[in-house]
């Protein structure tokens, strides 16, 4: 039925194939070592146990006094997708032209979600700054859905920049 021949030169194949796999381990753990031998031959330092030194704090208004402008118009293009910044100029988000010490929820021809328009109070500079922490957790239940901004210096440049559009 089979030649004598084509089972001898599968079995030179298969057996080839499998002194090939043998013989490149063999030689990769001898380049490769995975066990150590004696001590390192450098040392990384990391972390260390002890407490780091809580860098000084800036309070919010140093920061915001020390905001650059150009900065939060840049961070500013991540709102863009949803905000427009010219007067009545609503899209997706209401127009935030004037929106540092204006009403939430104030815009007459946008609509805003119930927890928004139930929000109530002034955007001063401090509650821009917590909303854009994290609007979903300042405001449960809005519909925007962007995540914040987690650097207090960004969200002091962003509010700076809007505070220097209308100025």
């Amino acid at each position: 039925m089979f030649d004598t021949m084509t089972v001898t030169k599968a079995a030179a194949g298969v057996l080839g194939a499998f002194l090939v796999l043998l013989l490149a381990k063999w030689g990769a753990e001898g380049i490769y070592h995975t066990e150590a031998h004696g001590a390192a031959s450098y040392v990384i330092e990391t972390a260390s146990n002890e407490p780091a030194e809580a860098a000084p704090e800036m309070s919010f208004e140093e920061m915001l006094a020390s905001a650059d402008v150009g900065k939060g118009a840049k961070i500013f293009k991540k709102c863009q997708a949803c905000h427009k910044i010219e007067p009545g100029a609503n899209a997706t988000g209401p127009s935030l032209y004037g929106v540092v010490g204006r009403q939430v929820a104030s815009i007459g021809d946008f609509g805003y979600s119930a927890p928004m328009a139930g929000h109530g109070g002034t955007w001063t500079p401090e509650e821009l700054d917590h909303f854009l922490t994290k609007p979903s957790a300042a405001v449960p239940g809005t519909a925007m859905s962007f995540a914040g901004l987690s650097k207090a210096t960004d969200r002091a440049d962003v509010i700076a920049y809007l505070q220097s559009v209308v100025q």
